[in-house]
């Protein structure tokens, strides 16, 4: 797959698949990642809730940690997302919020990438392209401390 509309159908399909393993009990709301690594492999992730609300970690950060534990960090090209509520159509595209933004952010600056960001509904829907630095603009990061 070389282009960048192959990659984002690719990604969104596996996001979804990703989003079938959310934990949300809470608020109902399934998001799933995938993150494209720069040897084409692919990493998911969903999100997981928790009675303690402020412990809830998002798919896209959950994803990020896979990779990070995976020694993968700086390996991240593009990331897909989707979300919506559990077992209604989902179409309209989500982004990520702004503490995923910020995760992100750490492995675009130390893999020296502006990350493609592909965004769509939990069950369809069109295909939004964003680029990190769009969505997170002015970023801190291992660059503001001169890490990256």
């Amino acid at each position: 797959m070389s282009s960048d509309s192959d990659w984002a159908k690719t990604l969104i399909a596996a996001a979804r698949t990703a989003a079938g393993n959310a934990y949300s009990p809470y608020s109902g709301f399934s998001v799933g990642a995938a993150l494209l690594m720069s040897n084409g492999d692919v990493i998911g992730g969903a999100n997981f809730e928790n009675a303690s609300y402020g412990l809830t970690l998002c798919a896209e950060t959950v994803a990020t940690a896979i990779a990070s534990a995976s020694g993968r960090l700086r390996e991240i090209v593009a990331v897909g997302i989707v979300g919506g509520m559990t077992g209604k159509e989902g179409i309209e595209p989500i982004l990520p919020c702004g503490r995923c933004r910020q995760v992100l952010n750490e492995a675009a600056q130390l893999g020296k990438r502006d990350l493609a960001i592909y965004c769509s509904g939990l069950t369809g829907g069109p295909i939004e392209e964003y680029r990190l630095s769009e969505l997170l603009p002015h970023a801190f990061g291992p660059a503001s401390l001169g890490l990256a």
